[in-house]
């Protein structure tokens, strides 16, 4: 049997040879969740029933490539349906959004706090969205939405900053301004420090004054670099790498805040809020690199750690999500809900279209493909047809998971479905019974919709291809067993993958 172990870094052995399997699956619902957030449990038990039964097929000699072929031929018209059953939504109207998002995180811990998760998600979401032009959107949560918690406080507190918040106090707080207007900001990634030789460099001196001089050019070196960011008259600068204290008393001496050592990634989401471009030498530097968008640059003490925060920016592309709570397990809870419902109002921003929930659009695929299974030509119709009857795993798993008569279910679920009309029968996963999704509002994004299916099938397009490897496992000799075969041994296409080649 296998053995599946999660080590401390959440990486995962599976030994015994079944982990390419495994690890595919495992793969699968990880990439669902970083493309769309949700549907990851769909993705596995479609791309199992995929393959389960794909088994029948390959009993009876059927070769994996037409199975491809066929369940990529389903998939471009499972789509097709998907396209046709959608319903559009208007991604404006905050009404709507609100709703959908509450559908999709009411099952979680923080539906009690009514609207609060929804709104910052929302909020969040409507900032970083971009318009790629073409009717494409691109609304980045990884990169672009850092969400902090500090405990201390209530949930209630929480909200989405015009701008950004680092936990990061000015270089030197005596003498640097904690608060500034319309700051003139100016991102560094190169460290205002002297730089030591790249390798071991001896210099030589010989009167008392040499020492002095040397000393004088590392001076010079760095307050030729202060005076270069300088004569932009920032109000902040910011680098991710060091600064000497030297460099700290030039840019002091001239009223400007200083931050240094920032995480890479926050400097980006600084540059996107207040309209900077980091810079990499401080010769390159051009007005055009400073940015002007931020309303307010202040330092505020929140529990007993310092944060800055650059807000009240014009038209910021990143936020920050300042999360309160009373206790860190509580605020993780949140972050991860919060997540949940960006990843919802991401996808509806990016596509604003619907689809039913509650297996009623897997089993409209599947009515429809079970149609289409007549015309399709030659031997891939049997493969098409099994794709078609795999969909219903989506379905027939809610019903087990309500504990009802799953037959029943699925047959009056198929009957009401059979031509592909009524696509908005499902299955109310509260109570078990047949209900119409639009009256329960049971939603799901046309996207998550979409991934899953791809996802699902791609996966098993893959696994199937690596049929002769799993049947080269199977063969294996048992230890010992007659070792030297005893006529000489024609290698098939099935001992390609045997110990010969590929020694364990």
């Amino acid at each position: 049997m296998l053995k599946m172990i999660i080590d401390a870094g959440g990486g995962i052995v599976v030994t015994n040879d079944g982990n390419a399997i495994l690890r595919e699956m495992i793969e699968l619902s990880r990439i669902q969740d970083e493309e769309v957030g949700d549907g990851t449990t769909s993705v596995i038990i479609l791309a199992g029933e995929m393959l389960h039964v794909a088994e029948a097929l390959i009993d009876k000699n059927y070769h994996p490539t037409v199975i491809c072929r066929a369940y990529n031929k389903a998939l471009e018209d499972a789509i097709a349906v998907l396209d046709k059953i959608a319903m559009p939504i208007d991604a404006k109207d905050r009404g709507t959004m609100l709703g959908l998002v509450k559908s999709c995180i009411g099952t979680k811990f923080t539906s009690q706090f009514g609207d609060l998760v929804a709104d910052l998600a929302i909020d969040a979401t409507a900032t970083v969205d971009i318009d790629l032009g073409q009717g494409l959107r691109d609304v980045d949560i990884k990169n672009y939405i850092k969400v902090e918690k500090v405990p201390g406080g209530q949930l209630e507190d929480s909200r989405v900053l015009k701008g950004v918040m680092i936990n990061k106090d000015v270089v030197a707080p005596g003498k640097m301004k904690r608060k500034i207007v319309n700051p003139r900001v100016i991102l560094l990634d190169c460290p205002l420090e002297y730089k030591k030789g790249e390798n071991q460099t001896n210099a030589e001196m010989l009167k008392e004054d040499d020492w002095s001089l040397l000393l004088r050019m590392e001076e010079e070196y760095i307050e030729e670099l202060c005076m270069q960011i300088l004569k932009f008259k920032p109000d902040l600068v910011i680098t991710e790498k060091g600064l000497s204290d030297l460099a700290c008393h030039f840019l002091s001496k001239h009223g400007v805040s200083a931050i240094r050592r920032l995480r890479k990634t926050d400097n980006n989401r600084i540059a996107k809020a207040c309209g900077a471009v980091i810079v990499n030498r401080p010769d390159e530097l051009q007005e055009s690199d400073v940015g002007t968008g931020a309303g307010l640059f202040e330092v505020k003490k929140i529990g007993d750690e310092f944060f800055a925060f650059i807000v009240e920016c014009k038209d910021p592309k990143a936020c920050t999500v300042l999360l309160r709570g009373a206790s860190k397990d509580l605020l993780n809870e949140v972050e991860r809900n919060l997540q949940d419902a960006m990843s919802v109002a991401r996808n509806i921003i990016k596509n604003p279209k619907l689809v039913p929930g509650g297996g009623a659009s897997e089993l409209t695929v599947s009515a429809t493909l079970k149609q289409n299974s007549s015309s399709v030509q030659g031997i891939e119709k049997w493969p098409y047809e099994a794709a078609a009857i795999a969909f219903e795993a989506i379905p027939r798993t809610l019903a087990q998971n309500c504990g009802v008569n799953v037959i029943r279910t699925m047959t009056s679920l198929q009957g009401k479905h059979a031509n592909g009309e009524n696509a908005w029968i499902g299955i109310n996963g509260n109570t078990g019974d047949i209900a119409d999704m639009k009256e329960c509002k049971i939603w799901d994004a046309y996207n998550v919709k979409a991934q899953t299916f791809k996802t699902a099938i791609e996966a098993a397009c893959m696994l199937l291809r690596i049929d002769d490897v799993v049947s080269g496992i199977k063969k294996r000799q048992a230890p010992g067993a007659g070792q030297a075969p005893s006529k000489p041994k024609v290698e098939t296409e099935a001992d390609a993958d045997s110990e010969q080649i590929l020694p364990d």
